[in-house]
């Protein structure tokens, strides 16, 4: 092909559009597949920094662990910390969880009460006029049933599918990087590996950040309810730390639990525990989750929100919960593509 042969460019162009427009399509058919693969690599390289020290560990004199032994080691740690969480957790929690049930027709008395005072309805609503007076059929309630449910299934195994491609992930870690660093020419090849081993501890300290947002929210959330006379905060704090790990969506669902306890000791109360809810999100939004993740990763303040924006605008909770990771993987990229960025990081 030459360019003095018109009719070839054309037809090479036609060619290469309906290869762009093929693949294109294919990965936008496996976009959710491919999610769960970059969400592994997330996990396996925010764990790498912590393999590769644990791997350094000698075992019989100079003998270095095996890989799959650190990684395994890790994996038994959270398990570990999970079970000893749950048996500190879920004893007074399965308490205050049935008192909470005890309570639960009380309560919507009490609140059906308070609104036929207010004019905003008739008469009490018994549970069972509630459930056939509801606009969803039977048919459809049952379809709504096992859509949840399959959701929760599903979700279940995409954590499954995580936690295990990100083991084999961090197993074949080394020469998966050798290969990717091949790809570039050999001049260049040192600035790649020093550039994925900064998005290495970049990821790794996102994870930390993560964790320690959860604890400090699950934590001012008990300490501010326990003041207020809240009842069952053990349990609506142990949410609220929860639903921190879900951006977006996840400290608008915990605050809805704990202000409807709160409506049931008194209409003050419930708008007590709903300020403090929305100061304490306005708070995490604009100043905790910032600073924490510029100081944990290096990523300014402002990118931090900008990258919560377009991620939870292009994908939702799921693209908030990958944004920061994200942007900080492209200030890597940045920092390297154009030099005099790097200077003044």
């Amino acid at each position: 092909m030459t360019r003095d042969n018109p009719r070839a460019l054309i037809r090479y162009a036609l060619l290469g559009l309906v290869f762009t427009v093929a693949v294109a399509w294919i990965l936008y058919l496996a976009r959710s597949a491919l999610l769960l693969v970059y969400i592994s690599a997330l996990v396996a390289i925010g764990l790498a920094p912590l393999v590769a020290a644990i791997e350094r560990l000698s075992l019989h004199g100079s003998r270095r662990m095996p890989r799959w032994t650190a990684i395994l080691i890790i994996y038994l740690c959270f398990l570990a910390i999970l079970v000893g969480l749950g048996i500190l957790v879920i004893p007074p929690l399965v308490s205050q969880a049935r008192g909470l049930w005890a309570a639960l027709p009380e309560m919507v008395q009490q609140a059906q009460q308070w609104l036929v005072e207010r004019g905003l309805l008739s008469r009490d609503v018994s549970m069972l006029e509630a459930l056939e007076q509801a606009p969803v059929g039977g048919s459809d309630a049952v379809g709504a049933l096992v859509t949840a449910i399959w959701g929760v299934v599903g979700g279940l195994f995409g954590m499954v599918a995580i936690v295990i491609l990100a083991f084999y992930l961090l197993l074949d870690a080394d020469n998966l990087v050798r290969v990717f660093v091949r790809l570039f020419p050999r001049e260049e090849r040192p600035r790649v590996e020093n550039a994925c081993r900064r998005v290495s501890g970049k990821v790794s300290a996102w994870l930390g950040g993560q964790l320690l947002l959860a604890a400090i929210i699950g934590g001012t959330a008990a300490l501010g309810l326990v003041l207020m006379g809240v009842p069952y905060f053990y349990v609506l704090a142990l949410i609220a730390g929860i639903g921190e790990l879900v951006p977006i969506v996840g400290p608008l669902v915990a605050a809805v639990p704990a202000v409807a306890v709160g409506f049931t000791v008194s209409p003050a109360l419930a708008i007590g525990v709903a300020v403090f809810f929305f100061l304490q999100q306005q708070f995490e939004n604009h100043v905790l989750v910032p600073k924490v993740m510029e100081r944990q990763m290096g990523v300014s303040a402002a990118s931090v929100i900008v990258a919560l924006l377009i991620g939870g605008t292009l994908l939702g909770v799921v693209g908030a919960i990958l944004a920061v990771p994200t942007a900080a993987i492209l200030q890597v990229v940045f920092t390297e593509l154009v030099p005099e960025a790097s200077r003044g990081e």
